[in-house]
């Protein structure tokens, strides 16, 4: 496994190609629904009235949409600390998360021709609460070593506390042989009691 580049408590970003992605994907919008659907039959009515009228707007959305790519990917900021997942992000609007590792349920990686081709990839964050349903509680989007994210933090899920556990003393996690050690002392003060 290659070393991880997302270190504890520091703040990450993603890949610079995201927003080339995004980019690309305004580009193909306005190339396959756009110029089709809207610009093309307005140009054969050839009213001018009606192409100003929704040519303008059009060109202005566009425009705002192109500026606002950037903006919105310098405000993505992800962080791993030991305990949690927490994210920000947002141009005007801004929306912030922490997601504790004992929440978390799955972690799924997805990547589409076009994110495959920049060589990043989206994981998708479920908990227990969202994992029956279609959308995840977190997406961490334009990840390169996704791989290496998803080991990280689900390396720290198998480390946490189920939530069935909270409210209950915190017992140090066990494995292998003291597993079966504090198994078996539990059955013995079982046994105690009943014979008491």
């Amino acid at each position: 496994m290659a070393t991880v580049p997302f270190r504890i408590g520091e703040p990450f970003k993603p890949e610079p190609a995201y927003r080339t992605y995004m980019y690309i994907s305004l580009l193909l919008i306005v190339v396959v629904f756009v110029l089709p659907f809207v610009v093309l039959p307005l140009g054969l009515t050839g009213s001018l009235p009606a192409v100003l009228a929704v040519g303008v707007p059009l060109a202005a959305a566009l425009a705002f949409i192109a500026v606002w790519i950037p903006l919105y990917y310098e405000s993505v900021v992800y962080r791993l600390t030991p305990d949690e997942i927490s994210w920000k992000r947002g141009v005007w609007f801004r929306q912030t998360g922490i997601v504790p590792y004992n929440r978390i349920t799955n972690v799924d990686i997805t990547q589409g021709p076009l994110m495959r081709y920049l060589g990043f990839s989206s994981l998708r964050v479920q908990t227990a609460g969202y994992s029956a349903q279609a959308r995840a509680e977190i997406h961490l989007n334009g990840i390169e070593d996704a791989e290496d994210l998803r080991e990280t933090i689900m390396g720290f899920v198998r480390g946490a506390p189920p939530v069935a556990t909270e409210g209950q003393p915190e017992q140090p996690a066990t494995t292998g042989d003291d597993a079966v050690l504090a198994e078996l002392q539990a059955i013995r003060r079982l046994l105690e009691k009943r014979v008491e």
